[in-house]
């Protein structure tokens, strides 16, 4: 264990340092942890990571390029990136049980990216490119080129629509995912919010996609990975899940069986924060059969690797081999189902009728609101959320009917299921005393709201006295 003043020594001397050369960025820092120490923090797919992986990113490993993979580096030099990559993939294959990890992307956008890649790669009938040959680049001639180009084009990937609980980057335009294949969504029952697999199965079988993709960003239950393997198999189809939000959750053995997206899917893409703990970046777990084309990430899609990055990646993962993640995993859970019950008990919409995992989701359209109104109105009250879309939203997706909160944040800090009730009056509070504010044409705004600002100050306080019992970073004094 460190010393107790190591962390405000090591925090209060790099501040000092970064001072001495541009004040303004120490000065936002600081302003940021005391935002982050202030304000109820219900971001779903945000956390905080320990000192130790904060430290672990600043250091003289993001002056090194590593483009390659352990032991295969086009730069010399590389022995240290070396080991803190194979530690990182060491320690992602102990976790979650995974053949091969590839701990390079520095995203979860980017981890798809290289998962979709790897897997057209190894999927498109190309001469030089089967699999009883040696595939790489230098050896495609220009007609397997152009062989190539065409196939890619129009390869088929069927995905969670975004309405549903989706992600950008499962096929949808504004991503280039949705550039490289023709997509086609499935949704959820009109009725529960629930994921039908009968319909699953039956666009599987219309469609014949190359990828099926399970995983989502605003779904609040468990997923059946192996009903969706076995529509994969039925249609020829290779099994990828996105699984960035809740990789905390099978980490910690909260998901596991069925619902432990691994064992069942061919390519597993995830970020390394969100309920995982861990530093901003993402990941790809898969079998022997992908991983040569996984490998390939940099420089087939990633620039070069960030050593910082996977070293911090080595250290939070780390952590979470530790007995006491799969603790904090259930209490992500259980805090998340207490949110979802305290709302519910107060009269909110909840989409599904509650949560299986860490996130919720509220239609605040019950309220008279939109998401963008109630996402404003709760951030003005010391509560940081963020607007999502719900199934079938009649305000698109900038609006949105619904907003999104998530347990991992708070639960890190040390909140249970007691501050969840009070969290949840807190949001009820805001939400019903917030109204619709007018255009200058006066129609009603789908933005401008009205929220008296005395009853956003006393939430706010209120949400701050709530904290008050749970400090962020307390081994972290930079006064």
């Amino acid at each position: 264990m460190p010393s107790p003043n190591a962390e405000s020594t090591a925090f209060r001397s790099a501040l000092e340092v970064i001072r001495a050369v541009e004040p303004r960025v120490a000065d936002a820092i600081t302003a940021e942890l005391t935002d982050q120490r202030e304000s109820l923090k219900l971001i779903a797919s945000e956390n905080y990571a320990s000192p130790a992986t904060l430290l672990a990113m600043g250091n003289w490993f993001s002056d090194k390029y590593a483009e390659g993979t352990v032991g295969r580096r086009f730069y010399a030099g590389c022995q240290n990136v070396d080991t803190v990559e194979a530690l990182a993939a060491e320690h992602a294959k102990e976790l979650f049980g995974a053949t091969h990890a590839y701990v390079q992307p520095h995203s979860g956008i980017d981890a798809n990216l290289v998962a979709f890649w790897a897997v057209l790669a190894d999927r498109v009938e190309v001469p030089a490119l089967r699999k009883a040959q040696v595939r790489q680049v230098n050896d495609l001639t220009e007609e397997d080129w152009f062989t190539l180009r065409r196939e890619l084009g129009n390869q088929r990937m069927l995905g969670m629509s975004l309405d549903a609980g989706g992600h950008l980057t499962h096929g949808f335009r504004p991503n280039i995912s949705g550039k490289m294949f023709d997509q086609r969504s499935y949704g959820t029952d009109p009725v529960t919010g629930l994921i039908d697999y009968d319909k699953v199965a039956e666009a599987a079988r219309e469609f014949k996609p190359m990828i099926l993709v399970a995983g989502y960003s605003a779904y609040p239950r468990k997923v059946n990975f192996r009903i969706m393997r076995e529509i994969a198999d039925s249609v020829g189809a290779t099994f990828m899940v996105d699984m960035a939000h809740f990789a905390g959750l099978v980490a910690g053995k909260v998901f596991t069986g069925d619902f432990d997206p691994v064992p069942h899917a061919h390519i597993v893409t995830t970020t390394t924060h969100k309920s995982l703990r861990g530093p901003r970046g993402g990941m790809v777990l898969c079998g022997p059969e992908l991983a040569d084309q996984v490998d390939r990430g940099c420089p087939m899609v990633l620039g070069g690797p960030l050593p910082h990055v996977m070293a911090a990646k080595a250290v939070a993962l780390a952590e979470a081999r530790r007995p006491d993640f799969a603790g904090y995993a259930q209490r992500i859970v259980d805090n998340a189902q207490a949110l979802a019950e305290g709302l519910l008990s107060r009269g909110a919409t909840l989409v599904t009728g509650g949560t299986d995992n860490h996130l919720v989701l509220i239609d605040v359209s019950g309220y008279g609101l939109t998401g963008r109104q109630a996402e404003q109105a709760l951030l003005d009250s010391g509560i940081v959320t963020n607007r999502n879309s719900v199934p079938q939203d009649r305000n698109g997706a900038w609006y949105t009917s619904g907003i999104r909160i998530g347990t991992p944040a708070l639960t890190t800090r040390g909140l249970g299921v007691a501050e969840m009730d009070a969290t949840a009056e807190l949001i009820h509070t805001v939400l019903s005393q917030t109204t619709t504010g007018s255009n200058a044409d006066g129609t009603a705004s789908k933005a401008k709201y009205v929220l008296d600002p005395a009853l956003a100050d006393k939430v706010s306080r209120q949400a701050t006295d709530l904290l008050s019992a749970f400090p962020l970073y307390p081994s972290v004094d930079l006064a």
